[in-house]
């Protein structure tokens, strides 16, 4: 039996949350590493998930793969610098809301698709890959344009490219770039998962369906915008389609929502091809992790 292989490719960090005495709890997250995280939940056993980053040969860095691994993670794409080390990121509450602190400058993830051999062997072995606009955002831009122009060839032979464009304005020194390569990103993707606050603060989009439409002449594919408690919007060969979305009442922690969803979506689009059941696996799954504390939830 063909074992299918869904690939991440982006960065995980290292997170440190203040506890009640002060304390800080070390954790490990990313964006991409969390949509990996629930996609393993929803695939059946005919599916590896790898993901595709770079880490370094500290005691960190050795902790954070043996973390993957234990999550069902495929760790073999995974380089291991000797110079560089994960980024690190500080949570801030105040009274409920968060804010964070990063460092990340030379963190070894900047250089995961730098050795263009093996970025092209590792999409070639891949049946679906998924990336974010925070993967491009860490690049060097001679290497976000190489891996675009690899997923835009990787989607021209029949395989499946994911992307959620995760706007944080923060990580782009010039807009204008930031612009240029959402927009390539875009048509490189069979699939995209923008959320429409990201979209609308960006690019002045005025309704949903104007970046449904700014996508698609981008050259997506399918194009699924989350809204967080409002209705999820796809575009497809169908038209557009609006997909209720149930009310959660007292979320306790809304911030892996958007990577929940991506996660349990792919999954299931991966596995049935069914746009309303796969919108349907996101939102319960985003409607079950909104109600634990931290982004990554045992399903």
């Amino acid at each position: 039996m063909h074992a299918n292989v869904f690939v991440g490719i982006g960065e995980c960090m290292v997170e440190l949350a203040q506890t009640e005495n002060g304390l800080l709890r070390k954790s490990f997250a990313g964006d991409v590493f969390n949509t990996l995280w629930y996609a393993r939940a929803g695939f059946d056993d005919s599916w590896t998930t790898r993901f595709m980053s770079a880490v370094g040969t500290d005691t960190v860095s050795g902790e954070m793969l043996s973390f993957f691994e234990d999550a069902g993670i495929d760790c073999s794409a995974i380089q291991r610098l000797e110079d560089r080390r994960p980024g690190l990121y500080m949570i801030h509450l105040d009274e409920g809301e968060r804010s964070f602190s990063y460092w990340r400058d030379a963190s070894a993830a900047r250089l995961l698709a730098a050795d263009r051999d093996k970025l092209t062997e590792t999409v070639e072995a891949a049946d679906a890959i998924y990336f974010s606009g925070i993967t491009l955002a860490i690049l060097p831009e001679e290497d976000a344009l190489s891996l675009i122009a690899c997923l835009k060839n990787a989607r021209s032979r029949g395989k499946t490219v994911a992307f959620d464009s995760n706007i944080r304005p923060a990580l782009w020194q010039d807009p204008g770039q930031m612009k240029q390569l959402m927009h390539l990103a875009a048509g490189a993707s069979t699939i995209c998962l923008p959320s429409c606050d990201d979209e609308q603060r960006s690019f002045g989009d005025t309704s949903g369906e104007a970046v449904l439409a700014r996508y698609a002449e981008a050259g997506a594919g399918i194009i699924v915008l989350k809204d967080g408690s409002g209705d999820v919007l796809v575009r497809s060969g169908d038209g557009v389609c609006r997909y209720r979305t149930e009310h959660v009442a007292n979320p306790v922690d809304t911030t892996g929502a958007g990577d929940s969803f991506n996660g349990a979506f792919l999954a299931e689009f991966l596995q049935t091809s069914d746009i309303a059941r796969s919108i349907a696996a996101g939102q319960q799954c985003a409607a079950r992790v909104i109600q634990h504390h931290g982004a990554l939830v045992t399903l």
